[in-house]
């Protein structure tokens, strides 16, 4: 296993956070691929019968990444109470997958880089890996369930990974660029 090293005033990062790392960085890579030589237009296209574009889905997996690693941190505080939400709370969820008046897919990647930087930062120094927090009430998790910062991570990379796939489809119906095979 090779170690990744960051700046001077990180510790070389071995193991299984270098793991999560490696795995966090390929995903994010993939997905930011699928964006490559983009106008903020085509960022912006439905390309699919999905209500999902590219830029949009950037976004969301920005949103999603930030707020599983706020929860890490600070637990069910960081995450959204879906049970009081109002249909504008909704609508503005909706925005979350399409670009919007004014945004750039820059500004979009450039939120995404500054999202990972923390995340990474998280894995590189979080004192335990195995520390928990509850989960919040929704019908989609186990009522009075924990999950340890590792499978938050783990949560992380996998729902990057998905997303990565969709927009790969997205860009293949855009231009019929791939970003795998």
């Amino acid at each position: 296993m090779t170690a990744t090293t960051s700046t001077a005033t990180t510790p070389t990062v071995t193991g299984e956070r270098a793991d999560l790392l490696v795995a966090l960085a390929k995903q994010r890579h993939f997905l930011r691929f699928t964006t490559r030589d983009l106008t903020d237009e085509q960022a912006g296209e439905r390309t699919t019968a999905s209500e999902l574009c590219l830029g949009g889905l950037v976004k969301h997996v920005t949103s999603v990444e930030r707020i599983w690693a706020n929860f890490i941190v600070e637990g069910v505080s960081a995450m959204p109470d879906f049970s009081s939400w109002t249909e504008a709370d909704f609508a503005r969820r909706a925005d979350e997958f399409r670009m919007l008046p004014g945004e750039t897919l820059d500004g979009v990647l450039a939120a995404y880089e500054e999202v990972a930087r923390r995340t990474d930062d998280l894995v590189t120094t979080l004192p335990d890996l195995d520390a928990t927090q509850p989960l919040p009430k929704a019908p989609w998790f186990e009522p009075d369930t924990e999950w340890s910062a590792r499978r938050v991570l783990m949560h992380v990379v996998a729902e990057t990974a998905q997303h990565a796939g969709h927009a790969d489809i997205i860009r293949e119906s855009l231009d019929g660029a791939k970003s795998m095979g």
